[in-house]
């Protein structure tokens, strides 16, 4: 069906950037909505940004200003840019989409594996 594969956390001091790529593959017609997830131990994973096929964004508080969504719906992929990166920031980013699947009559919901993002003080 569909598969998310996500690249480019890694280990980065405060006020750092980090670049988190994740790319779409399978068979689906469309990817109405493609997002960033985080997930701290113990906790239900949070929305950190989102967008839209038509290029819609979303941001949670915490991170507005400061990272930036984006995505190529040509190649399927949604960039995450994080820019003046806090020790908060420190998570696991899970890449999320939507998608319009052969065979079903509704969205389905995709996950990526995560990728570690971690910042130092």
């Amino acid at each position: 069906q569909v598969q998310l594969v996500e690249s480019g956390g890694g280990y980065v001091q405060a006020g750092g950037s980090l670049r988190l790529s994740c790319a779409a593959s399978g068979s689906f017609f469309s990817l109405p909505r493609m997002a960033w997830y985080l997930q701290e131990p113990g906790k239900e994973r949070e929305l950190v940004a989102s967008v839209t096929h038509g290029g819609i964004t979303k941001y949670a508080d915490s991170v507005k200003g400061r990272f930036t969504i984006s995505r190529d719906n040509a190649k399927n992929t949604a960039i995450l840019q994080m820019d003046s990166l806090k020790p908060e920031d420190t998570s696991v980013y899970y890449c999320y989409a939507n998608a319009n699947v052969p065979g079903f009559g509704t969205l389905q919901d995709y996950w990526g594996q995560g990728t570690q993002v971690t910042v130092s003080s």
